[in-house]
Protein backbone atom coordinates (compact mmCIF):
# COMPACT_ATOMS: atom_id res chain seq x y z
CA UNK A 1 0.00 0.00 0.00
CA UNK A 2 1.17 3.30 -0.81
CA UNK A 3 1.39 6.09 1.38
CA UNK A 4 -1.01 8.38 0.32
CA UNK A 5 -3.47 5.72 0.22
CA UNK A 6 -2.63 4.32 3.68
CA UNK A 7 -2.89 8.23 4.90
CA UNK A 8 -6.81 8.30 2.97
CA UNK A 9 -7.46 5.08 4.90
CA UNK A 10 -5.97 6.11 7.93
CA UNK A 11 -8.03 9.20 7.72
CA UNK A 12 -11.28 7.79 6.82
CA UNK A 13 -10.84 5.29 9.99
CA UNK A 14 -10.88 8.32 11.90
CA UNK A 15 -13.63 10.01 10.37
CA UNK A 16 -15.41 6.58 11.36
CA UNK A 17 -14.58 6.82 15.17
CA UNK A 18 -16.08 10.26 15.81
CA UNK A 19 -19.94 8.90 13.89
CA UNK A 20 -22.22 6.03 15.64
CA UNK A 21 -24.14 4.04 13.80
CA UNK A 22 -25.25 0.47 13.20
CA UNK A 23 -26.33 -1.68 10.76
CA UNK A 24 -28.61 -4.93 10.09
CA UNK A 25 -27.68 -6.85 6.79
CA UNK A 26 -29.88 -9.69 5.44
CA UNK A 27 -33.57 -8.63 6.71
CA UNK A 28 -35.40 -10.83 4.77
CA UNK A 29 -38.33 -8.11 3.08
CA UNK A 30 -38.12 -6.44 0.30
CA UNK A 31 -36.01 -3.13 0.18
CA UNK A 32 -39.26 -1.25 -1.49
CA UNK A 33 -41.33 -2.33 1.79
CA UNK A 34 -38.54 -1.53 4.31
CA UNK A 35 -38.02 2.03 2.31
CA UNK A 36 -41.65 3.25 3.45
CA UNK A 37 -40.93 3.24 7.37
CA UNK A 38 -36.84 4.64 6.93
CA UNK A 39 -38.80 7.83 5.38
CA UNK A 40 -41.04 8.05 7.92
CA UNK A 41 -37.66 8.62 10.50
CA UNK A 42 -35.11 9.97 8.67
CA UNK A 43 -33.88 13.63 10.12
CA UNK A 44 -36.58 13.38 13.16
CA UNK A 45 -35.24 13.06 16.86
CA UNK A 46 -34.58 9.92 18.21
CA UNK A 47 -36.92 10.15 20.60
CA UNK A 48 -40.02 11.09 18.65
CA UNK A 49 -38.65 8.46 15.86
CA UNK A 50 -38.90 6.01 18.61
CA UNK A 51 -42.92 6.56 18.71
CA UNK A 52 -43.68 7.06 15.76
CA UNK A 53 -42.10 3.13 14.81
CA UNK A 54 -43.76 2.12 17.72
CA UNK A 55 -47.02 2.74 16.29
CA UNK A 56 -46.44 2.55 12.92
CA UNK A 57 -48.63 -1.00 11.65
CA UNK A 58 -45.96 -1.78 9.10
CA UNK A 59 -43.98 -5.54 9.90
CA UNK A 60 -40.81 -3.36 8.79
CA UNK A 61 -40.87 -0.83 11.70
CA UNK A 62 -39.88 -3.53 14.44
CA UNK A 63 -36.47 -4.05 12.44
CA UNK A 64 -36.06 -0.34 11.84
CA UNK A 65 -36.82 0.35 15.55
CA UNK A 66 -34.11 -2.54 16.39
CA UNK A 67 -31.65 -0.79 14.55
CA UNK A 68 -32.13 2.53 16.08
CA UNK A 69 -31.98 1.36 19.48
CA UNK A 70 -28.57 -0.29 18.72
CA UNK A 71 -27.35 2.89 16.94
CA UNK A 72 -28.36 5.18 20.07
CA UNK A 73 -26.25 2.41 22.35
CA UNK A 74 -23.49 2.19 20.19
CA UNK A 75 -23.39 6.69 20.69
CA UNK A 76 -23.89 6.13 24.86
CA UNK A 77 -20.83 3.45 24.33
CA UNK A 78 -18.67 5.78 22.14
CA UNK A 79 -19.26 9.08 24.65
CA UNK A 80 -19.21 7.23 28.13
CA UNK A 81 -22.75 8.86 29.06
CA UNK A 82 -26.45 8.25 28.41
CA UNK A 83 -28.59 10.21 25.87
CA UNK A 84 -30.60 13.06 27.00
CA UNK A 85 -34.19 13.77 26.00
CA UNK A 86 -33.70 15.88 22.64
CA UNK A 87 -30.06 14.95 22.33
CA UNK A 88 -29.82 13.14 19.69
CA UNK A 89 -31.31 13.03 15.98
CA UNK A 90 -31.17 10.16 12.94
CA UNK A 91 -28.74 12.16 10.88
CA UNK A 92 -28.59 9.31 7.92
CA UNK A 93 -30.56 6.40 7.20
CA UNK A 94 -31.25 3.95 4.36
CA UNK A 95 -31.78 0.93 3.22
CA UNK A 96 -29.75 -1.27 -0.06
CA UNK A 97 -30.55 -3.85 -1.67
CA UNK A 98 -29.01 -7.51 -0.44
CA UNK A 99 -29.45 -11.15 -1.84
CA UNK A 100 -32.23 -12.05 -3.34
CA UNK A 101 -32.90 -15.84 -3.26
CA UNK A 102 -34.26 -17.14 -7.01
CA UNK A 103 -36.93 -19.76 -6.35
CA UNK A 104 -39.81 -21.48 -8.65
CA UNK A 105 -43.01 -22.03 -8.71
CA UNK A 106 -44.99 -24.69 -10.51
CA UNK A 107 -47.37 -23.35 -13.19
CA UNK A 108 -49.82 -24.61 -15.77
CA UNK A 109 -48.80 -26.99 -18.39
CA UNK A 110 -45.72 -27.91 -17.15
CA UNK A 111 -44.19 -24.32 -17.30
CA UNK A 112 -42.06 -22.98 -14.18
CA UNK A 113 -42.99 -19.03 -12.38
CA UNK A 114 -40.05 -17.54 -11.12
CA UNK A 115 -40.22 -16.52 -7.70
CA UNK A 116 -37.40 -14.01 -6.10
CA UNK A 117 -37.13 -13.75 -2.20
CA UNK A 118 -35.96 -10.57 -1.51
CA UNK A 119 -33.37 -9.11 1.57
CA UNK A 120 -32.11 -5.73 2.39
CA UNK A 121 -29.64 -4.12 4.37
CA UNK A 122 -30.47 -1.16 7.14
CA UNK A 123 -27.65 1.09 8.07
CA UNK A 124 -28.94 4.02 10.96
CA UNK A 125 -26.72 6.93 11.50
CA UNK A 126 -27.01 8.63 14.94
CA UNK A 127 -25.80 12.65 15.56
CA UNK A 128 -25.58 14.95 18.21
CA UNK A 129 -28.37 17.84 17.57
CA UNK A 130 -26.41 21.00 17.39
CA UNK A 131 -27.74 24.15 19.09
CA UNK A 132 -26.45 27.68 18.31
CA UNK A 133 -26.47 29.60 20.46
CA UNK A 134 -26.64 33.34 19.57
Amino acid sequence: MGKRKRNMANAIKEAKKAVSFASLREVPSSPRKMRYVVDLIRGMEVGKALATLKFCKKAASQDVEKVLRSAIANWEQKNDRKAENGELYVSKIFVDEGATLKRMRPAPQGRGYRIRKRSNHITVFVDKIKKEEE
